[in-house]
Order: structure tokens, then C-alpha cells, then sequence
């Protein structure tokens, strides 16, 4: 398909959208506006700021392409409120705010929030006569990498310094291009995110976020104002932009329920896309070539969806396609296939990624005075470095605060009796595995490389740590919470004849992508 062709078809395909909303509701009011290059970077269009073509804008459910004097038009959906935003194309880039979040949108909210607990929209009023999105030229690369978060969730001020200080400070300076946190941004308190934002703020990168279900108003008594505190400080609650040769799309899956779905009067949730979120994601996708690297990022993962199987539908045609959540506090890779519902060609990777707060801060406090959060999984609590490179993405697991080659943990008795060394069991959690790593571990140069087996079963490293924490805690942290099954465990008993003395057990594992990683641990055979 020549490039006229596709620039006339993406025109269309955004006119029918528009008349298919204007047919829906009546005569809607129109919204119009310019996307310009801001040469000054001062965020107000002056006469000598030409406007660009061909920049994608949305409200939402619409998206359009900007015509030759950068000029766009859509309408004002019905409801109390439409988000306008531009999509950050290949080579540019929105303004970033002081906190580094992107601003990339105007949310027409006349009437503003109702009266919530934690403040949401002041009143916009009548429309503007133009909604004007800025731009400013940046270099991309085809290779870069990025930083992303599962769940930071701290509950107060206090959890806010354990983030600066386990994960903040290490990453000043690293030479990812922006950063992602994946929902929960903080946890129900949401006068936590303005204090959070700033401190993040200190990495020195654009910073993304995607809405949780621990980030919205839960006494808001209509799905309209929901998310209007994250709405006021983070923008949009789905969006989606280019870097490099790479499409990201953020997705709001914490659908919005009426109070009484349970016993309590507050609002609830259910994961899933809302209709017109649906409808605005498989036009966002029209205007992304096919064979495009498309990562879809979103808080519950993309299996734990009520609609997965629609939003599977408008992907799994993409040969180049994942998808990235939070929300478990554990670390996954999940590959999706017919069983799950999943009708690609190919397995779909769908990635759940370790949470900042580990297991939400609790567990002993170390000599710092931060818990250690070990996760349920076993796994410790950090972040995912995210590589793309020629169409395809290496994730590599950072633990805060250990160097970058901590990536397992094994688990074997202080010391045993050489006559019980065959019914003494080694775990090795490899916290970047999957079904396809390999694990071999050997004692000292002794024994031939043994092979490790895959296990579902608690990581008794993280039963240990659990079991050393008094019944009644005499200090202020929280106990560590219940184990569960780790995805990611392997377990092997030792090779009979190993001689008296002090040996090492050496552990060699690869991780999801093939790359092999080691590990000693030391053991007295007596």
C-alpha cells in the first residue's frame, strides 16, 4: 500500500469515527486546535511557530491526523467531560512539567469534579477556541531503553523516602531515554502522589503512568469522576505515543462499578476496557503499521482481563506485539496461547513486572531502616530495564540496592550430614525464569553439572524470612503476608559422596531470553 494510500485511509477511517459520533449523539460541539513546533519551548504558540501536518490527536474515542497547517478538529463526546490529547509521534516530544510527567493534553471538564475526598477538575468552562498542543524536536534512537515500575504504592510519607532511597537514587543519571510506572501508583491516599511525582522527578527522566485501582476516588458516584485526581495530576487515563520505532500504548483496565456490587458503600472496580476505550484502541492501532514493535502497558495484567479475548482480537494479528502490567506483586512471564484464548501464530509475552514496594514494604526494616519486601514469589522487590532493539524487547530484572548480576537466590541448609545429602533438597529462584530457562548447579568442580527441576511450590528462602519475624512485632514495620507458589522455582537434591569440608554449590541458569547468569552459595558437609 503506496503512502498516499495510507495517509487517504487513516483520514477516512478518523472522519467515519467522527460522523459515527456526531450520528450517535445529535450535533456535537466541536473542538478544534493546532499542533505547532514550539521553537522557544515556552508552551504558547507565537506567529512565527508553524504548525505540523499529520500529528495524530484524540478525545478519546476519535483520532485524527492534523492537516497541512497542523490544524485538528473533533467532538465533544457526550458525558461530563472529554479528554483532547495529542499522540507524541516519532522525534518529538511533549513538555514536561517540573515533576518530568508529560503534558500532552486538555481535559474539558466544564462543570469540574463533584466533592471528593481527595481533589479532582476545576471547572474549564466553555470550550476554548483553540486547543493548541506543543512540540519540540528530539533526537530517538532506533535502540534505547526504558525504565518501568510495578506498583510503587507507598501509603504515606514514610513509604515515599524508602522509594527515594532503595530505588530513587540508584537510577539518577541512567541512561534509559523515560521511565513507566505501571499503576498503583501510590496506595488509596492519593494526597501521596504529588510528594511521589516530585521525588521520581529526581531520575532526571520523562515519566509515564498508567492508572491502578489503589489510584482512583473511590467515593465518586459515576465513573465520570473516578479518576479525577489522577486526571488532574498525571492527565489522560489512556493515551498512547511513538518513540524511536515503537508504539506504547497505556491502558485503563480498572473499569468503574456502581457501590453495592459488594458490602460496602464505596465504588468498586472490574478489570476490563470500557466500550469506548475499545473503540478508541483499535483506531489508535489503524494508524500503526502492522509490522510496528507494539507494547501495550496497563496495572492488571492483559489475562486477567473480564474482556481480554476483544482486546486479543485487535493484536494478535501483530507479529511484533507484548504486553507489560503490574498489580501481582510478583515477577512473571507468561506466554499466551490457544488454551488462554489466545489465537496468534504465535505465543503471546505478556510480562508482569516485579513491584517497587516488593510486597508493600513490609518484612524487617535493614540497617537503613527499610523493610526488605521481599515478594511473595521469593523474588526481591525492584524494577524492570527495559531494552528494544530491532523489533524485539530484552528485559532485564534490577533488584534495588544489589548489583545488576544479582538475579537468583538459592536456598540449602547451613550445614547437613554427608549421609543426608540425597535427600536434601536445593532451591535456585531465578527471578527473570520462565518455562524455558535451564538450571544446573554442581559442588565445587566435583560433580558433573546437574539439572535442576521446574517446581510450583512456595520459595522456602522467602518461608524462612517469614519464620525468623517475631509473633508479636515490637517495632513499627508489617509482618510479611502469605506465600504463594512461585512461577519461577527450580529444586534438585544434592549428588551423594561429597566429601567432609566446606564446599561451594555453584548454580548456572538462564533467564526468559536464553542469556545464562551464576551463583554460589556455601554449605558444610559434615
Amino acid at each position: 500500500m503506496t503512502g498516499s494510500v495510507q495517509t487517504w485511509l487513516r483520514q477516512f477511517i478518523g472522519l467515519v469515527g467522527i460522523l459515527t459520533a456526531i450520528t450517535t449523539v445529535g450535533i456535537a460541539e466541536t473542538a478544534t486546535g493546532v499542533v505547532f513546533q514550539d521553537r522557544d519551548g515556552d508552551g504558547q504558540r507565537n506567529p512565527s511557530e508553524r504548525g505540523i501536518s499529520g500529528i495524530r490527536v484524540s478525545n478519546g474515542r476519535n483520532i485524527v491526523s492534523t492537516d497541512t497547517s497542523g490544524r485538528w478538529s473533533l467532538p465533544v463526546l457526550e458525558g461530563s467531560e472529554t479528554d483532547f490529547f495529542v499522540i507524541k509521534p516519532k522525534g518529538w516530544m511533549v513538555p514536561l512539567d517540573s515533576r518530568k510527567l508529560p503534558r500532552f493534553a486538555y481535559i474539558h471538564k466544564p462543570t469540574g469534579s463533584p466533592s471528593l475526598k481527595y481533589p479532582g477538575l476545576k471547572p474549564t468552562g466553555d470550550l476554548p477556541k483553540s486547543i493548541d498542543f506543543p512540540l519540540v524536536k528530539q533526537d530517538e534512537p532506533e535502540t534505547f531503553q526504558a525504565i518501568f515500575f510495578g506498583d510503587t504504592q507507598p501509603r504515606d510519607l514514610r513509604e515515599v523516602e524508602y522509594i527515594a532511597h532503595d530505588t530513587v537514587e540508584e537510577l539518577v543519571g541512567h541512561p534509559a531515554k523515560f521511565g513507566v510506572t505501571l499503576g498503583d501508583i501510590v496506595f488509596d491516599d492519593l494526597s501521596v502522589m504529588e510528594p511521589l511525582a516530585g521525588t521520581i522527578a529526581m531520575i532526571g527522566l520523562p515519566w509515564w503512568n498508567v492508572i491502578g485501582n489503589h489510584d482512583v476516588n473511590t467515593d465518586a458516584t459515576d465513573a465520570q469522576a473516578y479518576n479525577d485526581t489522577y486526571n488532574r495530576i498525571y492527565g489522560p487515563s489512556y493515551f498512547s505515543f511513538d518513540y524511536g520505532p515503537v508504539h506504547f500504548i497505556a491502558l485503563d483496565n480498572i473499569r468503574w462499578t456502581p457501590p453495592g456490587d459488594r458490602s460496602t458503600n464505596r465504588a468498586t472496580w472490574k478489570p476490563a476496557l470500557d466500550g469506548q476505550q475499545l473503540e478508541w484502541l483499535e483506531r489508535d492501532l489503524s494508524f500503526v503499521k502492522r509490522e510496528t514493535l507494539v507494547l501495550l502497558m496497563m496495572h492488571v495484567p492483559i489475562d486477567d482481563m473480564l474482556n481480554r479475548k476483544e482486546v486479543y482480537r485487535l493484536i494478535e494479528s501483530r507479529p511484533y506485539c507484548l504486553s507489560i502490567a503490574g498489580h501481582t506483586h510478583y515477577q512473571e512471564h507468561r506466554f499466551l496461547k490457544r488454551d488462554d484464548g489466545w489465537k496468534g501464530s504465535k505465543p503471546h509475552h505478556h510480562i508482569v513486572n516485579v513491584t517497587v514496594c516488593g510486597s508493600w514494604f513490609t518484612g524487617q526494616p535493614d540497617e537503613w531502616g527499610i523493610p526488605h519486601a521481599t515478594m511473595a514469589d521469593g523474588a526481591p522487590n525492584g524494577y524492570t530495564v527495559l531494552t528494544f532493539k530491532d523489533r524485539n524487547v530484552t528485559v532485564d530484572y534490577k533488584a534495588s540496592r544489589r548489583p545488576m548480576d544479582y538475579q537468583m537466590s538459592l536456598y540449602a541448609p547451613e550445614s547437613i550430614a554427608a549421609t543426608m545429602a540425597s535427600s536434601t533438597n536445593l532451591y535456585v529462584n531465578v527471578f527473570n525464569g520462565s518455562d524455558s530457562s535451564r538450571v544446573e548447579f554442581r559442588v565445587d568442580e566435583s560433580t558433573p553439572w546437574i539439572a535442576l527441576r521446574k517446581t510450583l511450590e512456595p520459595d522456602p528462602y522467602y518461608l524462612a524470612a517469614r519464620a525468623r519475624e517475631p509473633e508479636q512485632l515490637a517495632l513499627p514495620w508489617r509482618a510479611l503476608g502469605a506465600p504463594m507458589k512461585s512461577p519461577h522455582l527450580w529444586k534438585a537434591t544434592l549428588p551423594d559422596g561429597l566429601a567432609p569440608g566446606v564446599r561451594t554449590i555453584r548454580v548456572r541458569a538462564t533467564d526468559v531470553h536464553g542469556r545464562w547468569h551464576t551463583a554460589e552459595r556455601v554449605i558444610t558437609i559434615q
